[in-house]
């Protein structure tokens, strides 16, 4: 069975150099945090990482205290089911025909035939993908 709900995301730029992930990652998981998904990616001389936190409050209050500087909440959807030809497509094709533009989806294949996925679209379009989707 397919999932796709909205989850929040926040974005911070950061140093990019060797162990930096690492540093905000295992300083999030000592205050106790657990992410939903977590991506990171050079942004010039900088890197940006980006956190999708289980529990939102817990990681603002975690950010806070680590002195991180996040940008404002965003959306990100996360979607998982069981692995087969064109699952991804699926989601892309309920997008399209309802002239919805996804800036951006990583998508992986895992073991036990699953798959799972985040993606983006432009925020005004948030609402309506949630619909066409059914997302919760």
């Amino acid at each position: 069975m397919d999932t796709i709900r909205k989850c929040d995301y926040f974005s911070m730029e950061t140093a990019h150099k060797v162990g930096e992930g690492a540093r905000l990652l295992g300083a999030l998981r000592d205050e106790g945090v657990n992410l939903l998904a977590f991506t990171g990616f050079p942004s010039g001389r900088r890197a940006q990482v980006d956190f999708m936190p289980a529990d939102t409050a817990q990681f603002r209050q975690a950010a806070k205290k680590l002195k991180l500087k996040l940008g404002p909440r965003k959306t990100v959807f996360l979607a998982q089911g069981d692995d087969r030809p064109g699952a991804i497509a699926e989601i892309c094709e309920k997008l399209a025909q309802a002239g919805i533009n996804m800036i951006a989806m990583d998508a992986v294949a895992i073991d036990n035939n699953r798959y799972g996925a985040m993606f983006w679209v432009e925020p005004r379009s948030v609402n309506k993908a949630a619909k066409v989707l059914g997302a919760a």
